[in-house]
C-alpha cells in the first residue's frame, strides 16, 4: 500500500503527509500535560516510546539511529519515560557499559493518565467547534482500526 503513489479521494501524498502532521499535534494538544516535569518535548518522547515498543531490548544509539533523534535527545526522552514508570532500563549482558531499554510490564499511572484522556476538546478546538466532531471522530476511529501500527503488515519502502 503505498498511498504516496496514488490519488484515493482526492488525497495525494503531500496532503497525507501534511494531514498526518496535523493529527500529530492535535494529539500532543490533547494529551494531559506531565506533572512535575517539564512540559514540551512530547513528539520526541513519543518517537522514542513507539521505537521501544517496536524494538524492545534495545540500546540508546540503536533508537537514535532509528529515529533520526540526536542521542543526546533520544536520552533525555528515556530518562523522562522511565521517571513515569513507561520504561524500565537493564545493563546489556554482552556490554555492561549499554543499558538496554524496554517498555514497563505494568501500566504506571502516567500511562493510565494519557490513555483515559479524551481527543475531544482538542479536536473540537482544532475544528473551531463541534459541529463536525461526530464525522471527524468517526472517521479517526475507521483509520485507527485499519491503520494502527499494530495491525499494519510491515512493507517494504519502495
Amino acid at each position: 500500500m503505498y498511498l504516496s503513489r496514488c490519488k484515493l479521494g482526492g488525497v495525494n501524498g503531500v496532503e497525507l503527509f501534511l494531514l498526518g502532521r496535523t493529527l500529530m499535534k492535535i494529539g500532543e494538544e490533547a494529551m494531559p500535560a506531565p506533572r512535575g516535569g517539564p512540559a514540551g518535548g512530547t513528539r520526541a518522547v513519543l518517537i522514542v516510546l513507539s521505537d521501544i515498543v517496536d524494538h524492545p531490548d534495545t540500546a540508546i544509539g540503536e533508537i537514535a539511529e532509528r529515529t533520526g533523534l540526536p542521542q543526546s535527545q533520544v536520552s533525555t526522552a528515556v530518562a523522562r519515560l522511565r521517571k513515569t514508570g513507561s520504561v524500565v532500563t537493564a545493563p546489556d549482558p554482552d556490554d555492561r557499559r549499554r543499558s538496554l531499554v524496554r517498555k514497563a510490564d505494568e501500566v504506571s499511572d502516567r500511562v493510565a493518565e494519557v490513555r483515559a484522556t479524551t481527543i475531544d476538546a482538542a479536536l473540537t478546538a482544532a475544528l473551531g467547534g463541534n459541529e463536525h466532531l461526530p464525522e471527524v471522530t468517526e472517521a479517526l476511529t475507521t483509520l485507527s482500526r485499519h491503520l494502527s501500527p499494530k495491525n499494519l503488515t510491515p512493507r517494504p519502502h519502495p
